[in-house]
């Protein structure tokens, strides 16, 4: 959505000649006449800046700037007089304005008072957003999650923040299952307290112990110092348990005991530390699978995945990509001071098409490297382009959980002939069943197993395609071990 200005001014000559300037810059204009209008407009719908005369008849704009203010104190706002006294101006900064210019001003100077309005604006956010993370309370308000699917997330998250549940949230690399986490916690009744992450599949097989549990001094080699672990540190507050599929089973024993005793055996104690942490772990591994395996426990798991909640893949909520965008522009002008106003419409309709396999996080390092290279105040196709040149040219895909025919075509390549038979002997269709069962086999052995890949060529939630897998008694480990 284009930034939108709101000009409050009496002079409709005014209101024409700075609506004119103002959309020459690429922003949508509304005016109003008056402050009691100005107000009735903020009430219905949000604007982005306001410029705002100081002298009208009826409510003048001291008036109308301290009304604004206490409605919505973040909203930047741009004063116009036409005289320059510096009593006036002094009065309206310290009413909250961000800046003034006197009438008539030129097209620079105005363009130059937007631009710095929507810095400082960015500027706050982005401090706002660093302080509420740092006190532990980014919430499911700071969340982007106008999406269907998103709404679900949210209001799973809303019902376990009320108790010390553990949760397990799933889902692909990058959807952004920590940041769900922190959100329940600032939701719950721990909120402020500690919340420290772990991924557990970066830590050394040799220290997995000594990081969750913490060890004495001189309890092994280079132990110079007594080390309190992770499960010590979030006493009180909640410990995430990131990718908690890749911990090592002798391990994976030592945590059932920690969560079933609410305590923790430090290496080299010669007794047990209470802790009070409450549990959120997180994995982009189908945990059934690994049970079935004999990677992982099954009791663990039970433990574990008492309230799971699912996380969809950013190609499952499109929806929420332009304000994704937009958060992540405003949040990378603040860090690297640059004044990017928004996407250009079609860069919007452009990353909305793709399939991002890296999710938000790859949308996010996407914007960044846009960012950081455009000349112009929106950012274009141009300005993506390892993006721009991989849109699938494709009038439908298939549906949410379904895989359709035309699948066969995107695992084949196109061009090459179908790998699976849609006739039989006969000259008769197959049934959908035994044809789906095929083209699932022929993915996942094309891509060696690799389910991320086959879920999406397929077009196909993960979760989907392991249900689909089982059903089919499809053999993937066997084709892992051949590849």
């Amino acid at each position: 959505m284009v930034k939108s200005v709101l000009i409050v001014d009496d002079d409709p000559t005014q209101r024409r000649l700075l609506q004119a300037v103002i959309e020459k810059q690429g922003y949508r204009v509304e005016t109003a006449e008056s402050g009691d209008a100005a107000l009735d407009r903020l009430a219905s719908s949000p604007v982005d800046v306001m410029l705002l005369d100081l002298i009208m008849p009826g409510m003048d704009g001291m008036e109308t700037l301290e009304a604004v203010k206490k409605r919505l104190p973040d909203l930047p706002v741009i004063v116009l007089t036409a005289s320059g006294g510096i009593e006036t101006v002094v009065a309206a900064m310290r009413a909250g304005a961000s800046d003034f210019f006197v009438k008539p001003a030129s097209p620079e100077r105005i363009a130059v008072s937007i631009r710095n309005a929507f810095k400082v604006q960015n500027l706050s956010g982005e401090v706002k957003r660093l302080t509420r993370k740092a006190a532990n309370m980014s919430g499911f308000a700071d969340m982007i999650a106008d999406a269907a699917a998103m709404q679900q997330v949210v209001r799973l998250g809303e019902r376990a923040a009320q108790s010390d549940i553990p949760i397990l949230v799933t889902g692909e690399s990058g959807v952004g299952k920590e940041l769900v986490a922190q959100s329940i916690m600032a939701a719950s009744k721990r909120a402020g307290g500690p919340f420290v992450a772990v991924n557990c599949g970066a830590i050394p097989e040799n220290l997995v112990e000594s990081t969750l549990f913490g060890h004495e001094k001189g309890s092994f080699t280079g132990a110079t110092g007594k080390h309190m672990g992770k499960f010590q540190e979030a006493d009180g507050g909640t410990l995430f348990l990131d990718e908690v599929g890749e911990l090592p089973l002798d391990m994976q024993v030592k945590l059932l005991r920690a969560l079933q005793e609410g305590e923790v055996d430090p290496v080299g104690s010669k007794r047990p530390v209470k802790v009070n942490t409450r549990i959120i772990s997180a994995t982009n591994r189908d945990l059934t699978e690994r049970v079935a395996a004999g990677a992982f426990r099954e009791d663990l798991f039970y433990r574990l995945n008492v309230f799971p909640i699912e996380v969809p893949s950013l190609r499952s909520r499109q929806d929420d990509v332009p304000a994704l965008v937009r958060h992540f522009i405003g949040r990378f002008n603040a860090q690297e001071g640059k004044a990017i106003v928004d996407a250009a419409p079609e860069t919007h309709a452009m990353l909305s098409k793709f399939d991002w396999p890296g999710n938000v996080r790859q949308l996010e390092n996407a914007v960044f490297r846009a960012v950081i290279l455009a000349d112009g105040d929106y950012l274009t196709p141009a300005d993506f382009p390892q993006i721009s040149g991989l849109i699938p040219d494709i009038q439908s895909r298939p549906g949410a959980g379904e895989i359709s025919l035309a699948a066969v075509e995107l695992v084949a390549g196109a061009g090459e002939p179908a790998p699976v038979e849609i006739m039989d002997e006969g000259g008769n269709l197959r049934s959908l069943e035994d044809i789906e069962r095929d083209l699932i086999e022929f993915a996942i052995e094309t891509y060696a197993g690799r389910m991320s890949e086959v879920a999406r060529r397929l077009g196909v939630g993960r979760s989907t395609l392991y249900r689909k897998v089982r059903e089919y008694d499809l053999d993937v480990e066997g084709v892992r071990a051949t590849g």
